[in-house]
């Protein structure tokens, strides 16, 4: 089904399905979770060119898979179809219905071969290499003899452990640093009341979003235009997507105020038993502290200290020189490019693209070598 941005949702069950979906998912995803991906497409897809395939089958909504056409793969110059990653979106593992992957992922690729609008080949990014999708996507290649591609992978820290908050930070960081941390929170500590928060009132959320917003821009990333603040429409999805998740119990929000300022704040969302790092922000004038390492040791504490939570990924990038120290466990994400199939010049189409680029690939990767 195509997806326009407006009128939004596409039809008035839609929500009440996704979120049924959401809840039975194989995979757990925060940023296709019906809040999340209800307040990007509201915010984010302004321009319409989101399409939403859903898998069906006799039981109902089994898959959920946001896309788009993009106009470039990597270098190379020409249009592909891949799943939706806005620049707010840190996992594109698509929400599939436990014990259904499979059917999941026949109804969407035979949905996408189908499809006019999708050239080229399909770009699937941020999927979870040990995951249910990416089993999924392997088993229906292999079956169906469809050309795929692994073309990219790395590992980001994540957090999953049966240990405490105090006996996980004692056994992962060394003595040297937890003793220099200690040092640096009762400096901390000298110059006001030092405060950590964890938001349990709703009433405060918005309150509570406006100082993220303000310290986050205070720093680089208000300085080079990436802040949240600095676009009306990432304003917007970022308000949208708290408020949807704190009504659905899936947000999770820390604080560190000293004197009743916030200097460190950290936001994550989660779904099912697992938890996504959002965003961070720091008082950067206040950097001698660690504000940020500061916030994360809060971080491990809340979510080490609730038993609804198994798992966080950090869905930081590779070589993450803070929360790699952190975190000892890792998860490996991947990029697939997978062959599409059609009818008549389509089908010529979607070869020559597939083959094109596995071949500019190749030679990429032989010239690297010789170099």
């Amino acid at each position: 089904m195509d997806m326009a941005a407006h009128p939004y949702p596409p039809s008035t069950d839609a929500p009440a399905r996704w979120s049924t979906l959401a809840q039975e998912a194989a995979e757990a995803n925060a940023f296709y979770a019906p809040d999340m991906l209800g307040a990007a497409l509201d915010h984010l897809a302004a321009d319409g060119t989101v399409r939403l395939i859903e898998a069906q089958s006799d039981n109902g909504l089994i898959g959920l898979l946001p896309m788009v056409v993009r106009h470039r793969h990597g270098r190379i110059p020409f249009n592909c179809v891949s799943n939706w990653m806005h620049d707010h979106c840190f996992f594109g593992a698509p929400i599939v219905r436990q014990g259904q992957e499979l059917a999941a992922w026949h109804s969407f690729m035979a949905q996408i071969d189908a499809a006019p609008w999708a050239r080229g080949f399909l770009h699937l990014q941020g999927i979870d290499a040990a995951g249910a999708n990416a089993a999924a996507i392997e088993a229906l290649c292999v079956e169906q003899r469809r050309g795929w591609r692994e073309i990219h992978r790395y590992d980001r820290a994540m957090l999953r452990s049966d240990l405490d908050a105090d006996a996980y930070w004692e056994t992962q960081v060394r003595s040297k640093k937890r003793k220099e941390l200690r040092r640096l929170q009762k400096r901390l500590a000298d110059l006001g009341a030092v405060e950590q928060r964890l938001l349990t009132d709703p009433a405060e959320l918005a309150v509570w979003c406006s100082d993220f917003m303000t310290l986050e821009a205070s720093g680089w990333k208000g300085r080079e235009g990436t802040a949240i603040a600095c676009k009306p429409a990432d304003t917007a999805f970022f308000r949208a997507a708290c408020a949807a998740a704190c009504d659905a119990g899936r947000l999770h929000m820390l604080r560190i105020d000293l004197d009743g300022r916030a200097i460190a704040m950290l936001v994550n969302f989660r779904h099912g038993d697992g938890a996504f790092s959002f965003k961070i922000a720091i008082d950067e004038e206040l950097g001698r502290f660690s504000p940020g390492v500061l916030i994360e040791i809060a971080n491990l504490h809340a979510v080490q200290g609730d038993p609804t939570i198994g798992w966080m990924d950090s869905c930081a990038a590779v070589d993450h020189p803070m929360i790699d120290s952190l975190w000892a466990e890792r998860r490996t994400i991947v990029q697939y490019r997978i062959a599409l199939r059609g009818k008549g010049m389509a089908r010529l189409q979607r070869s020559a693209a597939f083959a094109f680029a596995n071949g500019v690939e190749t030679l990429a990767g032989f010239l690297k070598g010789q170099g």
